[in-house]
């Protein structure tokens, strides 16, 4: 598990100070990029990327403008073309989790436009960050 610690601006909250819907999602994208630079997977070079093709979120309990979000990424599951993420967005403070997603992201030829086998090596990084495995 990687986690990421994400301070909520006011241009991600409405005019009650509650995190927008949508940022919850942005908060997802940066943990997910975060968490696969650590493991020194490129997300795209020119040739090949990894595309989103799935998101969702459950939101759980209202988060307000002020407060860290712990964004948590795990692996949950690592196909031979694609790769399920879920985030965990708990209130750094309270510990009170606040929302819960999952994304899956396939591998893409960029020149052919179509998906391609995940490289073994990206697997092998992937493996060890697997949910319930650390």
């Amino acid at each position: 598990m990687d986690i990421l610690d994400i301070k909520v601006r006011v241009s991600e909250t409405d005019l009650l100070g509650h995190i927008n819907n949508a940022s919850y999602f942005i908060y997802m994208e940066e943990a997910r990029i975060d968490f696969l630079k650590k493991l020194d997977i490129d997300i795209e070079n020119g040739d090949f990327a990894f595309m989103l093709v799935s998101a969702k979120c459950d939101f759980i309990r209202q988060g307000y403008f002020g407060k860290t979000l712990k964004v948590a990424t795990e692996v949950l599951k690592i196909g031979t073309k694609s790769i399920t993420l879920t985030s965990t967005m708990t209130e750094s403070e309270s510990e009170d989790l606040i929302a819960r997603g999952e994304v899956v992201l396939v591998y893409f030829d960029v020149h052919a436009e179509q998906t391609i086998e995940i490289p073994e090596s990206f697997k092998d990084k992937l493996q060890a960050h697997m949910k319930g495995e650390d």
